[in-house]
């Protein structure tokens, strides 16, 4: 079940109601509705991925109280090690076996050794990356005693299974949710508003922004050897929107409808095409899993305070695992190894504002420098994104090569697709949107502002199902 689909239009009102008129007595009673909310748009994905999520539940909840529970060291290592090592090795299980096992018997087949791998015939749980990092945060802080185990199975159940983070994030933590899941909530009419306002937000970015690009992108990068340089730039910057439509506009339906059961999300997005460089890049884009891989893995490594050679490792050690989390494909990792290599000017120039622990969120526009340094890091970040959405590392390195040396930077591709420039004017106005929601501390309040938000989705979304979608993928050079 898709946040966009009609089948969760009909599921959200009816948890909604049940939630604030029959399960309304205690937080209790609702955090039970939820669960079951919770399950249920779980297994309708598969059923029998729910044995997996109650286990990872049961598991987490466990071993956190023995961690608490243990007078020796020795006891606590184990139970914190024995999660970890579960909860780790499912994830393995499910999302890289076959990817590592393929990997294997073909180096071993270049070397002339004939291998066939053993492949497990298994389907990739939905969420898995989500829920066990929410689980692995969890032991991590009670075990560093950050924070106290939860006894109340209800609320952490709740916390692990909840429905708005299941399918895209944010990863949330226990120091945050748990406390808001464990009181008494009522319900505040400007907070679901402004929750309201920012699901219909996702859902443009999904709907109209991502899948109308995607449209493109996926046309352009299928056929990239034909495709003239103009376009290959093109396809390149309508995958950028369309990743960060797909990402961000679920961040915001999930945090959108959480404010109507009166629990508010951490923030995922913060405009990110609007940074100045890539580590500001990196503190804007996926806020939740960039912090989780800072707090959890790059600070226990020695973070920045071992030298400039452990900055540049650690460096390098976060962002190919974060590309590796992504998926299990080459091109991920190559993906995180590019932007860990962005990130080397940075820390040879030594400056404390683009350090991973460091938040740059200066709001100045006034300068043509910025405004540069913007456009710059934007183009970096397509060139990265290269490799995400490629097939192979050789199509994507092939794809930047024709980028700029095949045929000529002729308009011959707009001229010739009408509906391009319909897409084009969609981005750019998509675009003024966020720069204008970025100047904002309340991006929705006020009756003006709503009213030039309105206006403006109205013309994205005329724009963007206007055009007849059989045709997108019918170019003439």
């Amino acid at each position: 079940m898709f946040f966009n689909s009609f089948s969760f239009a009909i599921f959200l009102p009816i948890v909604f109601v049940l939630y604030w008129f029959v399960f309304n007595k205690n937080k209790t009673t609702q955090n039970t509705l939820l669960i079951i909310a919770s399950y249920y748009f779980y297994s309708c994905w598969d059923w029998r991925f729910l044995f997996l999520l109650v286990f990872s539940t049961f598991l987490d909840y466990y071993t956190g109280i023995r961690i608490e529970k243990s007078k020796k060291e020795s006891g606590r290592k184990f139970w914190f090690w024995l999660s970890i090592g579960i909860n780790l090795g499912f994830l393995g299980m499910f999302k890289y076996y076959n990817f590592f096992a393929s990997s294997f018997a073909e180096m071993m087949n270049g070397l002339g050794l004939k291998t066939s791998p053993f492949l497990l015939d298994v389907v990739l749980p939905v969420g898995i990356s989500f829920y066990t990092f929410h689980g692995l945060s969890y032991v991590i802080d009670i075990y560093y005693k950050r924070i106290k185990a939860e006894y109340n199975f209800v609320d952490y159940s709740l916390f692990v299974s909840y429905f708005p983070l299941l399918v895209a994030g944010p990863i949330e933590r226990a120091t945050h949710l748990l406390p808001e899941i464990k009181e008494k909530r009522s319900f505040d009419f400007e907070q679901a508003k402004a929750g309201i306002y920012q699901m219909i937000w996702g859902l443009v970015k999904k709907v109209v922004i991502a899948d109308t690009c995607a449209t493109y992108a996926n046309a352009i990068f299928d056929n990239y050897s034909s495709m003239n340089s103009l376009s290959l730039i093109l396809g390149a910057v309508y995958f950028a929107f369309q990743i960060y439509g797909d990402f961000s506009g679920y961040s915001d339906m999930a945090l959108g409808m959480s404010k109507l059961f009166g629990l508010e999300l951490l923030r995922n997005f913060n405009y990110p095409y609007f940074s100045r460089d890539i580590a500001e890049f990196w503190r804007r884009w996926h806020i939740s899993l960039s912090s989780w891989f800072r707090d959890y893995l790059y600070i226990p490594l020695g973070g920045s305070k071992g030298g400039l050679w452990m900055k540049i490792r650690n460096t390098f050690i976060i962002f190919l695992v974060s590309g590796f989390w992504h998926g299990a494909n080459w091109t991920y990792v190559a993906w995180g190894f590019i932007n860990a290599l962005y990130f080397l000017p940075l820390l040879l120039r030594k400056s404390n504002r683009n350090n991973l622990d460091t938040v740059a969120l200066d709001r100045s526009w006034e300068s043509l420098r910025v405004i540069a340094s913007i456009l710059l890091t934007f183009a970096l970040s397509c060139l990265a994104w290269v490799f995400f959405r490629a097939k192979t590392i050789t199509d994507a390195i092939l794809y930047i090569k024709n980028m700029f040396t095949n045929g000529h930077f002729t308009s011959q591709y707009l001229i010739n697709e009408r509906y391009n420039y319909e897409l084009i004017i969609m981005v750019i106005l998509f675009v003024a949107v966020e720069w204008n929601n970025r100047t904002k501390e309340e991006p929705i309040s006020g009756k003006y502002q709503t009213i030039k938000l309105a206006l403006c989705l109205a013309a994205i979304m005329a724009l963007g199902t206007y055009s007849d979608y059989k045709e997108f993928i019918y170019f003439q050079f």
